[in-house]
């Protein structure tokens, strides 16, 4: 059962879940952004938003995807999105910007300019981070 924040809203898979306790639209995380990597967000939305047990926030810097942790964070910047997801090993080849070592698990870095960024490797990797946590 899922508990939602009485204050922001956002909803989390434990009550009383630690968090940025804020209300932030997804809108205004792209606003003054390039449309491309509005269009970008869009296909990974619709890619991961519908895995069974998907909850999704903003905060005022990202939106945040969890399924008991989070396994996804998409960080909008001024010409890229920022996409952060996790692994059992490391991923030290491109276009993985830099993978580093948290405890048992690995947190890996890629920025995405454009729709043609979107590649299959993306989304087996963050496939695979969603059932890190499952």
């Amino acid at each position: 059962m899922n508990w939602t924040c009485p204050k922001c809203e956002r909803e989390f898979a434990t009550p009383e879940q630690r968090h940025y306790c804020a209300r932030v639209s997804l809108d205004s995380l792209f606003t003054g952004r390039p449309e491309e990597l509005v269009l970008v967000f869009d296909k990974l939305l619709a890619e991961v938003a519908d895995w069974d047990g998907v909850l999704i926030g903003t905060t005022p810097n990202c939106i945040v995807f969890n399924r008991r942790w989070t396994f996804l964070v998409i960080r909008p910047m001024k010409k890229e999105l920022d996409i952060k997801f996790y692994s059992t090993e490391a991923h030290p080849e491109k276009p993985i910007l830099k993978s580093v070592k948290l405890g048992n698990k690995y947190e890996n870095h890629i920025r995405l300019t454009q729709l043609d960024d979107l590649r299959p490797a993306l989304f087996k990797y963050i496939r695979e981070s969603y059932q890190l946590f499952s």
